[in-house]
């Protein structure tokens, strides 16, 4: 029998990493939406996008897809940055002495591979360009009079994103570790922005839904599979893929397992709305059980060999169960 501990794992780190910085965030994001929160039909709604978008991606211009992306994402980098851009100066200024450490290695390092192609040569260019911004944004900040949000300052994470893509993308560089790396950030931040609409009941009209929906599209459609192929060429962070631990190797190599990063949000969501209902001991039992659960259809399809299997399903049925042992001990103790 063929087991795997890394994907589990992670799972377990970026849901838990999403639920103790949800108490942080939760705030400042309710401001931002003027405490606006999801309604039944809102929920609806979400879910029958999802499948739709699902659907009709396998036939839109691989272009047009990574550009959405590549929109998404860095606006999603630039807005969590700039609502807590707004802090001390000493670490503005160390937040940009790290950009200009970071954007002054690539840059040079792509120098000395200028004729290796195109793309590294440009690559050069525009790192160097970034160093030089940046250095005058932390001129800038010596002299700085007002407080608050510092747009500059957001620029910055999404700028090195796109970049890194743009130039990188095709790269070891970025397959496999920076594309994991931006797929647990997204993870975490998906988790963050979206997580605080949810109430305790559109949360569950929506985790239900969507598993009903999940399965229908992996099972029987086949959609999920398709759309999930059709993005990953792109090597955008759709999914964080990472080998098997312990190692399976076949004819083909090291056999990687991938999740999506909706599979993630799924299990943040209920993590995020366990934690709210019932506090945050009982909220990481939660993700202890979905994060076993996974663990245990995942070695189902290792071992028989299943081509692909709805995540949300394996997820779920880790926190139903414990869902249920809570409603029966409450009923009990009245």
């Amino acid at each position: 029998m063929y087991f795997d501990i890394a994907m589990p794992l992670t799972l377990f780190m970026v849901t838990t990493v999403a639920v103790f910085l949800n108490g942080k965030v939760e705030k400042k994001l309710k401001g931002v939406f003027e405490e606006r929160e999801f309604r039944v039909r809102d929920a609806v709604l979400l879910v029958a996008v999802i499948s739709v978008t699902v659907s009709l991606i396998v036939f839109m211009p691989q272009i047009a897809v990574m550009t959405v992306y590549l929109f998404a994402y860095s606006m999603l980098l630039f807005i969590f940055t700039y609502l807590f851009s707004g802090f001390q100066r000493t670490k503005a200024k160390l937040f940009f002495t790290m950009f200009l450490v970071i954007s002054f290695l690539i840059g040079t390092i792509s120098l000395f591979n200028f004729g290796a192609n195109t793309g590294i040569a440009y690559g050069a260019l525009v790192f160097l360009c970034l160093f030089g911004f940046t250095f005058l944004a932390l001129l800038y900040e010596e002299d700085r009079i007002k407080s608050g949000e510092r747009w500059y300052l957001a620029v910055l994470p999404p700028a090195l994103f796109v970049f890194l893509y743009l130039f990188f993308g095709r790269t070891p560089i970025w397959f496999q570790y920076l594309l994991d790396l931006y797929g647990i950030v997204f993870a975490v931040l998906i988790i963050l922005y979206l997580g605080s609409l949810f109430t305790w009941k559109t949360s569950l009209i929506f985790v239900g839904l969507l598993t009903v929906m999940d399965m229908i599209l992996v099972l029987f459609t086949g959609s999920m599979v398709s759309a999930a192929s059709h993005v990953s060429g792109l090597r955008l962070p759709v999914l964080i893929s990472l080998p098997t631990v312990p190692a399976i190797v076949t004819e083909m190599g090291t056999i990687y397992m991938s999740l999506g990063l909706g599979d993630f949000f799924f299990a943040g969501i209920l993590a995020v709305q366990t934690l709210k209902k019932y506090g945050r001991d009982f909220a990481i039992l939660a993700i202890f059980t979905m994060s076993a659960s996974f663990l245990v259809f995942e070695a189902f399809i290792l071992t028989y060999e299943v081509s692909a299997f709805p995540g949300t399903l394996m997820i779920i049925c880790g926190w139903l169960p414990l869902l249920f042992l809570k409603y029966l001990k409450n009923m009990v103790a009245r």
